[in-house]
């Protein structure tokens, strides 16, 4: 929490700007573009967001939500647009007659399944999920994190998976990316980084993460103290305040991504570090 997943979700659908640097989609950099030119490019990068309760205009069908974006990127006719809404209903598992029901009246893992559906409805190219199943039940996690896996092979999407909970992140994602107030600390292969961590902070979070095996006990804190302010970010390395690796050059220097082997990146002055 606090680390700047979900603004750089929203940075990248321009919902809010950056203050600085660029957002490149395509070949396009997309922080500097007008409000029309934008629309086209929205089209082709839709978002789910964390709640379903309250992403979803309850006065509105579920009908009506799905459609709408379709009508206003240009995907569809009007006159088309109850057999768009069936289709993108089918695509998510829900049957027909869900079209005429009210947000109100379905369970958390329907609307979500709504709200997945609204995002495809214009045919993106790109889906951005901002913790799509953190707001629902465990019970129902686990089909949504399959439908989404599933749509991806389907319909070739792409997407941009914000999680927090690291057993999803490796369900679901072939490349992942740590960030740490503010700041991508290490990305790689989802495999290689889940198996050999290369920076102290994502080692602290596979350490701290519940395991089911119960002989798995930890003898010491995977991490120490609490995440500082982000409007008083440490000078240097930003995590050498709780970093137990942390040398004198951590506090001037700020470390950049560097290789650390093939496709796989990580900030850190002292790498390879050691426990001893």
């Amino acid at each position: 929490s606090g680390s700047g997943k979900t603004t750089v979700a929203r940075s990248v659908l321009r919902l809010i700007d950056p203050d600085e640097g660029s957002i490149t989609f395509d070949g396009v950099d997309v922080s500097g573009l007008s409000r029309s030119e934008l629309q086209s490019v929205r089209r082709r990068m839709q978002m789910v967001f964390q709640d379903p309760y309250s992403s979803l205009n309850p006065r509105m069908k579920v009908g009506t939500a799905i459609a709408e974006p379709a009508l206003v990127h240009g995907v569809i006719r009007r006159a088309a647009a109850t057999a768009h809404v069936k289709e993108m209903l089918d695509l998510v598992g829900l049957p027909p007659g869900a079209a005429e029901s009210y947000p109100r009246q379905l369970s958390g893992g329907q609307r979500q399944r709504i709200a997945i559906a609204r995002a495809l409805s214009a045919r993106p190219s790109v889906l951005i999920a901002d913790e799509p199943v953190s707001a629902l039940d465990v019970s129902v996690q686990a089909p949504i994190l399959n439908l989404l896996s599933k749509l991806l092979e389907e319909l070739d999407l792409t997407m941009v998976f914000i999680a927090h909970q690291l057993s999803v992140v490796r369900h679901i994602s072939n490349r992942v990316a740590i960030m740490y107030l503010g700041r991508i600390v290490e990305t790689g292969p989802t495999d290689r980084v889940f198996a050999a961590p290369q920076h102290p902070y994502t080692k602290a979070l596979l350490e701290a993460a519940p395991h089911p095996d119960p002989s798995r006990r930890h003898t010491r804190a995977a991490v120490r103290g609490d995440i500082p302010s982000p409007f008083e970010i440490p000078s240097g390395c930003r995590f050498r305040t709780r970093c137990p690796f942390a040398i004198e050059r951590c506090a001037t220097e700020d470390p950049v991504l560097r290789t650390v082997a093939p496709a796989h990146l990580a900030a850190c002055h002292v790498l390879p570090f050691r426990e001893d």
